[in-house]
């Protein structure tokens, strides 16, 4: 009696799985499916300012709700193009990436539009020990002499280092425009983007003093407003030594006179000889 109830509920999860199996697969087949769409992504690594020939690129299928914005679908579009951005092998190609069509291929495709490159001789102090990378941001600190109050008879020169200009990015090192770059390299050059008007700035600062740069965070927007470090304001004020106390000179001591005796009177004086004995007699 218990051995046919045990093959009856057996039996009965047997029939409720299969049952349970065919509801899931006609579900599965019944569900709608994602449509999926082709985009072009990059068949390799590509490097920022190259241009983009047709080996470089390739259509993938791509789920249609998850496609990034500005991707083409169309590789017709991409040839002759040119890259303001780095691509690693199968990231989509979107609008954002590239610049602007008819753009030639190198450092200019890079630089934004109404700005200006300009290059700048650094060294392994000057560059941050190598630290400075395409992407970065950097202050520019010059060290120069000016001139205190130039209107006087005798103006004098002190030097100063200021910062004179903020948030500068950094276009390329040396010749590498590669902003993947992590590892320090020191160079001989740094390409900076400005706009005219700091052109002209860092153009001047470089012809009348040395010139410094300051690595800042990539996402710290802050004004630095400092009025410059001088000699003056570079070292504590030194207090004034205190004059030394007067030297107190004794009285003079009063001069003694010194008086001589007045001579003795002059005597007429006789010697007088008695036998052996001589003598003197003065009157």
């Amino acid at each position: 009696m218990k051995n046919k109830r045990a093959v009856i509920m057996m039996a009965l999860a047997v029939v409720l799985g299969l049952l349970a199996v065919a509801l899931a697969a006609s579900w599965l087949l019944n569900a709608p499916g994602a449509s999926a769409g082709r985009i072009v992504v990059a068949k390799s690594d590509v490097d920022i300012g190259q241009r983009l020939t047709p080996e470089m690129f390739k259509l993938v299928d791509w789920p249609a709700d998850s496609v990034p914005k500005g991707a083409f679908t169309d590789p017709a579009p991409l040839s002759g193009r040119v890259l303001r951005s780095s691509l690693l092998a199968g990231e989509p190609i979107s609008e954002a990436k590239l610049a602007p069509a008819g753009t030639l291929g190198g450092l200019s495709a890079l630089i934004t539009e109404g700005k200006r490159a300009i290059t700048v001789r650094v060294n392994d102090v000057i560059g941050v020990a190598g630290f400075t990378l395409p992407g970065n941001y950097v202050d520019i600190i010059v060290s120069t002499e000016t001139m205190l109050d130039p209107n006087a008879a005798r103006a004098r020169e002190q030097s100063i280092s200021k910062i004179v200009l903020e948030r500068i990015l950094v276009l390329a090192v040396a010749q590498e425009v590669n902003r993947d770059e992590t590892k320090p390299k020191v160079v001989n050059a740094v390409t900076l983007e400005v706009t005219p008007a700091e052109a002209e700035k860092l153009d001047l600062a470089r012809s009348v003093g040395t010139l410094s740069l300051a690595l800042r965070n990539q996402v710290d927007p802050a004004a630095a407003a400092t009025l410059g470090a001088t000699k003056e304001n570079l070292l504590p004020a030194v207090a004034a030594a205190a004059p030394p106390p007067p030297v107190v000179r004794a009285p003079p001591r009063p001069r003694v006179q010194q008086v001589r005796a007045p001579a003795p009177p002059k005597r007429d004086c006789i010697s007088v000889i008695n036998g052996l004995h001589a003598s003197q007699e003065c009157f």
